[in-house]
């Protein structure tokens, strides 16, 4: 009798998602459409992109449990997503900091519901976290003290300090300059290799997508659905440094992705105006 093998669960899984919004008088509104069925897995960095609208932010807020698919189901380690929870970690585009907190207060804010540890292992992983990402300096800072490249840090070594499952983040670098963008850039990839920690990464640059993914998520207009999976991690090496931009093969991996959004966004147009006339 030949020998059985087990296939262990993906870590993260989408099984026929479709999303839909009531909108205005009561009508449908299709966000995800054909079933979404996809898989992510644990430790890898994966980056949605697509046309402004077209839902991405929603994929990925149903990870979090912020958002219930209209049909099918999304599992963390084989378990029905059901609602937010400590497994899945944010950090938005905004700062979300706590003003009359001081920095290393922010930071152990993130370990306030884990019944794991004690309260001086508590102050011991914010501390960490908080050196982890080079501000322990400003531990005593009240955040509204510091810059806001460095109020996102805060976030991050937060969320860090949750011990979440997965690191969801919606355009966490959107607002900042140029140059404290690309120092965070560096910092994430260093995090996420010393954590080995999954993370799920919205946003429209896609600069950004191809210097941090291991995989690019493509999607259409809404209603989304995937247009292609860009595996960067076959073209471009695990160790980042900002040089990687200047290599043939990254100016080729954005030109792809480049001209997948920009066709998709001209064909959403051209079908707009057939649509008018």
């Amino acid at each position: 009798m030949p020998a059985t093998t087990t296939q262990s669960a993906p870590f993260i899984e989408f099984r026929e998602v479709t999303k839909s919004f009531t909108g205005p008088k009561g009508r449908d509104i299709e966000v995800i459409q054909p079933p979404l069925s996809l898989t992510i897995d644990n430790g890898e960095f994966v980056v949605f992109v697509g046309p402004s609208g077209c839902g991405k932010t929603t994929v990925m807020r149903m990870v979090g449990g912020l958002e219930t698919p209209t049909s099918g189901q999304i599992l963390l380690q084989g378990e029905p997503v059901t609602g937010p929870s400590r497994q899945k970690g944010m950090v938005f585009q905004s700062y979300s900091s706590f003003p009359w907190l001081k920095v290393l207060d922010n930071v152990r804010f993130g370990l306030k519901y884990r019944r794991d540890v004690s309260a001086a292992d508590k102050t011991r992983i914010a501390r960490h976290y908080l050196d982890l990402v080079g501000l322990m300096p400003f531990a005593e800072y009240y955040v509204n003290r510091i810059s806001g490249g460095m109020r996102q840090r805060v976030a991050i070594a937060r969320t860090l300090a949750a011990d979440p499952l997965v690191l969801l983040m919606d355009e966490p670098f959107g607002a900042l300059d140029a140059l404290t963008r690309e120092r965070l850039q560096q910092q994430l990839l260093e995090l996420q290799k010393a954590e080995r920690k999954t993370i799920i990464f919205v946003t429209h640059d896609v600069h950004e997508a191809v210097f941090l993914a291991d995989r690019i998520i493509v999607f259409s207009a809404r209603p989304a659905h995937v247009l292609r999976e860009v595996i960067v991690s076959d073209e471009l090496p695990a160790e980042r440094t900002l040089d990687v931009s200047e290599t043939p093969a990254f100016r080729r991996l954005r030109h792809e992705v480049l001209a997948l959004i920009r066709d998709e966004e001209l064909r959403t147009e051209a079908a707009e105006i057939a649509g008018a006339a």
